[in-house]
């Protein structure tokens, strides 16, 4: 058999089939995507870019983070396998839904715009979102009957293929809906347990994250076929396996509940481990009598950003829900000279997941541990309040309720003078802060250094000159008052902590007229 020549046409045409390719999918890519409207930006995530602050440093972090990103809208599904060079990772669409019981229709559409933040963080596209109006969740599908099979409908009409729901399910409600809208189906813990996955970076926050998952795994563990069957028990002989194989009768499903019962004991064996390290620090902070401030508040309200501004810190700043995680702690040191500690505590959110709560308590301490603190409060957001009240009410989850506090509302360049006085409505004692711009850090300064602990016992010193290392404690641990030259040493007005005062018994001196 001879071969055929290829004519002049066909190489032109097979020159030009990967352009053609190409065209297709984005083709194809453009129909799909015109085809549903996209939820409205998510009022959790602010829409301008924090990106331009010159006061979060070079932000190495944040480049790391963007590196690679997902495209959406083009399809894994091959149609031609000559597409097969042109796949892309397809973004997961997701529909929203929630159960309005209790509290005002704003109330309502809040949650779920945050819950939009939420999955867009995770790396999801909101298609759309539902709200029901009912006095209890249906104890069996979430939704109503009828509401289950419009969001069926709904579902199917998007090309959605997640359903997410504005709280925490049963097992047995993810079921029931599964069956119904014949999609995955998964509720608000399981996004942002997700959510902290991706942000841990620190090796005592990937152990917190991975026990609170396995926490929330546990109750929903499923089985199929093999998964439901005997290992190794029962009338085995009877299958062929012969003698000496008849065992317990564990099934699978029971075989990884203790698999997991195993691990989360092992993780909390590895956090309580790491635990004498970090007291470690915090006692060497109190030995040298050093107060601690931490910056708590609201995810997304711009806790880093006010300790960058604060302490030059340079840590990871992002618009994005739970950016940060692992605690920092930065020194500072107030207008007079006293020396404390900022410390960056993990964001809240409503409704967060008690097994984070617990996970992080170890984490969360440091807020109890403090002496002041600033609890801060994004002044644009369209529900301060419910803010206020979220945090407050972890903070005392972990004992924290009776530390000096200090509310600022944060980003007040996006407050208008109206908003402001709604704010201080809720706060009349707030401070009004701005990262970006720097606006009330002096005043938020001044209100810190007025709640720290000061040195409470006075006393004169007279130091002599080849014990410099006693001059420098004095500066570094208490407040000079005064200090004097004098022919046996430096002679010194101070305040210090009671701790501090036997070691300084040698240098007492009596008291003298002072100018």
């Amino acid at each position: 058999m001879t071969d055929t020549p290829s004519t002049p046409l066909d190489a032109e045409q097979g020159d030009q089939l990967p352009d053609d390719v190409v065209a297709r999918v984005l083709e194809r890519a453009a129909a799909r995507s015109s085809a549903y409207t996209v939820f409205s930006p998510a009022q959790a995530i602010q829409t301008r870019s924090l990106a331009d602050a010159g006061s979060d440093g070079e932000q190495l972090d944040r480049d790391d983070r963007a590196a690679l990103r997902r495209v959406g809208g083009l399809s894994t599904e091959l149609e031609d396998v000559t597409e097969v060079e042109y796949r892309q990772l397809r973004l997961e669409n997701v529909v929203l839904i929630g159960v309005w019981s209790q509290g005002s229709l704003g109330d309502a559409e809040n949650s779920l715009r945050e819950l939009a933040a939420l999955a867009e963080t995770a790396g999801a596209v909101v298609l759309d979102g539902l709200l029901q109006r009912r006095p209890n969740p249906d104890p069996s599908t979430y939704l109503g009957k009828g509401k289950a099979e419009e969001l069926r409908q709904t579902v199917a009409a998007l090309g959605a293929d997640t359903v997410i729901a504005d709280t925490e399910l049963a097992p047995s409600q993810r079921r029931a809906l599964e069956d119904v809208v014949k999609v995955k189906v998964i509720d608000r813990t399981a996004v942002i347990l997700d959510i902290f996955s991706q942000h841990a970076k620190s090796r005592e926050g990937k152990a917190q994250v991975e026990l609170a998952q396995l926490e929330y795994l546990l109750p929903r563990l499923r089985g199929w076929g093999e998964s439901m069957s005997r290992q190794a028990g029962g009338q085995v002989g009877g299958a062929g396996a012969g003698m000496g194989s008849r065992g317990p009768g564990e099934t699978k499903i029971e075989l990884d509940r203790r698999r997991i019962h195993t691990r989360m004991a092992r993780l909390r064996r590895q956090i309580k481990e790491m635990k004498p390290a970090r007291d470690a620090k915090r006692r060497n902070r109190d030995r040298n009598e050093v107060p601690s401030v931490a910056i708590a508040g609201y995810t997304n309200a711009g806790k880093s950003s006010l300790l960058n501004r604060l302490t030059s810190a340079g840590v990871l700043v992002e618009n994005a829900l739970f950016a940060t995680l692992d605690a920092t702690v930065r020194k500072s040191t107030t207008p007079d000279g006293r020396p404390f500690t900022y410390v960056d505590t993990v964001g809240f959110v409503r409704n967060l997941p008690h097994q984070l709560v617990e996970a992080f308590r170890s984490t969360l301490e440091e807020v109890a541990a403090s002496d002041v603190i600033v609890h801060v409060v994004d002044g644009s957001h369209p529900d301060p309040a419910a803010q206020l009240a979220t945090v407050r009410q972890v903070i005392s989850e972990v004992d924290g309720h009776d530390v000096a506090e200090v509310v600022v509302f944060n980003k007040a360049d996006l407050v208008d003078a109206d908003q402001r006085l709604v704010l201080q409505g809720l706060e009349p004692s707030a401070v009004f802060v701005s990262a970006r711009t720097g606006e009330g850090v002096d005043e938020l300064l001044d209100r810190v250094a007025g709640l720290l602990p000061e040195p409470e016992v006075e006393v004169d010193l007279l130091v002599p000159y080849d014990r410099g290392e006693v001059v420098a404690h004095l500066h570094d641990a208490g407040r000079v008052v005064s200090t004097d030259y004098e022919e046996a040493g430096t002679r010194l007005h101070a305040r210090v902590y009671p701790s501090d005062v036997a070691a300084l018994a040698p240098f007492v001196q009596p008291a003298v007229a002072r100018r």
